[in-house]
């Protein structure tokens, strides 16, 4: 059963995983601004823009507020400070990983080299 945390976390990376809305984000961190001021810096419609930013919403990294009929949008600094923790936690983890693998392989080669040693002195 998933949790409501891993359910935030695959949004999160998957909103992330898409250039142009990483590029929002940056500008959106920036400070407040509406979509529509938003859809001229990309070769795109102002719809296609407007998914972009859902997407950045439903993960938590943007609100939305109105303003009479513009949809103005900014970053939430704190939801990115977690996202990067988070990265850096699986950062740490796969540390952890690689570290364990070249004590394996470490182990291997040392174990190959005191075989070929013994077979050298026979």
């Amino acid at each position: 059963m998933r949790t409501p945390t891993e359910d935030r976390t695959d949004a999160v990376f998957h909103a992330l995983s898409d250039r142009t809305r990483r590029d929002i984000l940056r500008r959106l961190l920036g400070g407040e601004s509406s979509v529509s001021a938003l859809a001229p810096m990309y070769e795109m419609s102002l719809t296609a823009v407007q998914k972009h930013v859902n997407v950045l919403e439903r993960a938590g990294l943007v609100t939305k507020r109105r303003r009479g009929r513009e949809a103005l949008a900014r970053g939430d600094v704190e939801a990115v400070r977690s996202a990067a923790h988070l990265l850096r936690e699986l950062e740490e983890l796969w540390r952890g990983h690689v570290s364990r693998i070249d004590g394996l392989v470490d182990a291997g080669s040392q174990e190959e080299d005191d075989h070929a040693g013994h077979r050298h002195q026979h």
